[in-house]
């Protein structure tokens, strides 16, 4: 773990995405820090949440519903976002424990989860889940999401689920180095959203930026930014699946 005091990371990040709106000319409250706590144990998110931080995101299901309990009696609670690939079998766990989903990339996924949504949890009323659409935005043979030319059809069918709101999209794109360079994929992204939008569909998130490239995202419209490392420190090495 980092030596470097939790509510001084904390700072320092909020610090560069007040900088990055600033710039944008965007208002601070425009831009969400969601902290990616994925291999980290529960400990590490406890001291964040104690330092105010309320998002977390998990990429791994059985690891994050471990942190979830390991943090019920949180005040206020934290809001918990599903960010890695989904596998059918996982989806119930996932809509049952989880606020946000945002690797959404396949139809079968979206109906899984809308069905799977439990109306209640701990017997209060559960708000719909809701969801982010994962676009492939550069193209990489490797990485999960959808296609552009099949972004349209998708988004319509999954905003027509019940119990599932749609809010927006979410891309991780291939490393680059620079501000310029990171931009683009990010620009490409808001593109795509405001298509959408004119298309009648109400989105209003674009989860897109971390450690290295925040400011670039920020800058082409980020309402979510996913920071782990910049958080956290080093990711270390998981020993068992999710």
């Amino acid at each position: 773990m980092p030596t470097t005091p939790a509510s001084t990371r904390l700072q320092e990040v909020r610090t560069r995405i007040d900088a990055a709106v600033a710039q944008a000319g965007r208002e601070a409250s425009s831009v969400r820090l969601l902290a990616v706590s994925k291999t980290f144990p529960a400990t590490a998110v406890a001291e964040l949440a104690a330092c105010g931080q309320r998002e977390f995101g998990e990429n791994y299901v059985q690891e994050g519903i471990a942190k979830i309990d390991a943090l019920s009696s949180v005040q206020p609670p934290p809001r918990w976002h599903f960010i890695g690939p989904l596998q059918s079998n996982k989806t119930r766990e996932v809509a049952a424990r989880f606020d946000w989903v945002h690797a959404v990339d396949r139809l079968q996924i979206a109906q899984r989860l809308s069905a799977q949504r439990p109306p209640t949890r701990n017997g209060l009323p559960l708000a719909a889940l809701q969801v982010c659409l994962q676009v492939n935005i550069s193209a990489e043979a490797s990485k999960s999401g959808v296609a552009e030319a099949d972004l349209l059809p998708l988004a319509e069918a999954v905003a027509s689920l019940p119990n599932l709101c749609l809010r927006g999209l979410m891309c991780i794109p291939a490393p680059s180095q620079g501000l310029v360079a990171q931009r683009l994929p990010f620009a490409r992204l808001r593109e795509l959203l405001e298509d959408l939008r004119r298309r009648g569909l109400g989105l209003d998130t674009l989860s897109m930026g971390m450690s290295d490239d925040l400011e670039a995202a920020v800058l082409e419209g980020a309402t979510i930014v996913r920071v782990g490392t910049a958080l956290f420190g080093a990711r270390p090495q998981r020993s068992e699946a999710g």
